[in-house]
This record gives structure tokens, sequence and C-alpha cells, in this order.
């Protein structure tokens, strides 16, 4: 294991986006970094798709066989609110983690022409490190999220320890997280939509299997968070989404209890001793692995649209005794 620090302060921010308002999404993303920073965090988290918006209850006029103009022009306005990667959106959280000297784990909604991804985006006090896309949008999820591949699977050595992010139900997947097991995550952030009480057994689950720190992020919605035309309930004070983030060591204690009341930044100083010390009896890719019976192979590579022109896409011949395939 990496030399870390012997001990990270780290938040988890649990708040609200400003619906499909990217600018304004930004603009409390980095006025609660500031927030957290000033009580000393050194790495902040931010819940799934909090730039601009978890669309949750909405349809996007689809039914099996079907779309609406109304749900095409709901799309619309996701798609122009959420965040192209590179680009100044993510220039101004790089600015943002630098001026305050953290580490920054977001999710957002990540426009790749006209394909939207959920993902989570990493920058350090030296800049925009990279991404994860979700591998694997859940349910109706699917309508408008695009599936992530093996390309964007990073876990980060920071000077604060091996840092990497899982977004929602991937925790679910077991290889995934043997995955990242294997690149050794210390700081295993867990960016989720989800607020059940099955959610907290999960996570508790793998700080113990991955002998890790999870730090679980979720959003406190209100229904007057949404736009007026979009709102889920006849009462705005509704709590659509209750939260529920919270901070998990690596025997799986909470370190920070589930919270549910409102919007709030988690705080706690994470030792990170507890990782050796847990690793002692298990280790899940080490001396409790069993190498011999299994065997994990993950595909990291990128798989975008290939075009073929001219002659990359005539046949190859080749001599008969060419045995190399090769043209």
């Amino acid at each position: 294991m990496p030399i870390v620090k012997d001990s990270v302060r780290a938040a988890v921010v649990q708040a609200s986006s400003i619906f499909f308002d990217r600018k304004g999404s930004i603009e409390k993303t980095i006025q609660l970094t500031s927030d957290a920073a000033a009580k000393g965090a050194e790495l902040i988290v931010f819940p799934e798709a909090f730039i601009s918006a978890y669309p949750r209850g909405m349809d996007f006029g689809a039914v099996v066989g079907a779309r609406s103009d109304e749900g095409r022009e709901m799309f619309r306005r996701y798609w122009a609110s959420s965040v192209g990667v590179p680009g100044p959106d993510v220039d101004i959280l790089a600015a943002a983690a630098q001026n305050h000297k953290v580490h920054l784990v977001i999710g957002v909604i990540e426009r790749d022409g006209g394909t939207l991804y959920c993902t989570a985006l990493f920058f350090s006090p030296d800049g925009f490190l990279g991404k994860h896309r979700k591998l694997m949008p859940t349910a109706s999820e699917r309508l408008v999220w695009g599936f992530g591949d093996g390309s964007t699977l990073p876990v980060y050595d920071t000077s604060l320890g091996k840092l990497g992010a899982v977004i929602c139900w991937e925790n679910y997947m077991p290889l995934m997280r043997m995955a990242m097991y294997s690149k050794g995550i210390q700081l295993y952030c867990a960016p989720t939509a989800d607020n059940r009480d099955s959610w907290l057994a999960s996570i508790r689950h793998i700080a113990l299997e991955g002998r890790c720190f999870v730090l679980s992020c979720n959003q406190f919605v209100r229904a007057k968070d949404y736009p007026d035309d979009l709102c889920p309930s006849g009462n705005p004070e509704d709590i659509i989404s209750r939260g529920g983030s919270c901070i998990v060591d690596p025997f799986g204690n909470f370190l920070v209890e589930p919270h549910f009341e409102d919007e709030t930044i988690l705080m706690a100083d994470l030792d990170m001793a507890e990782i050796a010390r847990g690793k002692y009896d298990f280790d899940v890719v080490g001396h409790y692995a069993r190498p011999d019976v299994f065997q994990l192979l993950v595909n990291e590579r990128e798989t975008p649209v290939t075009v073929l022109s001219g002659a990359d896409s005539q046949t190859c011949k080749t001599d008969k005794d060419d045995t190399t395939g090769e043209c």
C-alpha cells in the first residue's frame, strides 16, 4: 500500500441540484466547496448527477414503442444543462479545487455529442484528474443516459490516498467492486440517488469487503427544488429524496451516521492506519483472494464508433505462407 497521510479530513455534501440549471448548480457547488474547505475538508464529495439534476420521477415521455414531443423537449432541456468534458465548466470546477486546495469528486451529467452520461469528475489541488462514466444505468435511467466502458475506471494515487468512485447501483456489481479493490482503492466514493435503508447495508458491506473508507453521498431534494413545470408534487415542501449520506470506516462502522433531515455538510477525520489494521485478517485481493481458483478479466479499452475509409476498409490479402495475418 502507498504511504499516505496519517489522517484525512473528508466531507460529503448533501444538497439539491438547481434543476436543469448548469450555471446555478456550478455556483452552488463552488459555494458549498468553499463552506466545506472552511471547515478543514481536504476531500469533498458531491452526489450523483449534482450538475445539473438526477431526474427522479420524470418519464421523458417514453412508453414501449413511442416517445412524445414533450418528452423530446424535456431531454433537450436536460442535454442543454449538461457538462462538456473537457470544457469551460470543468475548468471552473478545477479552479475551485485549486483555490481551496482540496480534492473534489462530483457527479455530473456529461454531454458527449448527442449522448448523456452519468459521470463522476475528479479534481485535485493541481487541477482536473479525470472521470468515471457509470457503466450500467439502472432501469429508466437507460432512456436518457448512455453506457460507460472500461476506459474510465480510474483509481488515482493522490496525496490523500488512492481515490476512486463507483456510482449508485454499480456498487451492486461484484466484479466492478473487485476491479476497484484490485487497484488498491482506499477512499471509495459512492455518489448515489438511493436513499433506502438497504443501501446503507450495502455500503457498510463494501467498506468491510474492501477494507476502505466509503463516502456515500446523496441529494436532499424537496419538490420546490424542481422547475415549476416539472414539480412532481403539489406540495412544494414534500421531500423527494431524503438523503442518507454518511461515512463508513474499513470495519463497517459509521464515522458519520446517515443524515435524513436536510441539506448539510457531513465531516469526518479518517484515520488512514485503519486500512492496514483491517487488512491484517482480510485482504480481498491479497491473502484472501485465492487467485488459483478465481480470476477477473477487466477490459479497459475505449469502445468508440470506428470509421473505416479507403484502404482501411479493404479486405486484407496475405501470402499463403504468411501466418501473421497482417497486411
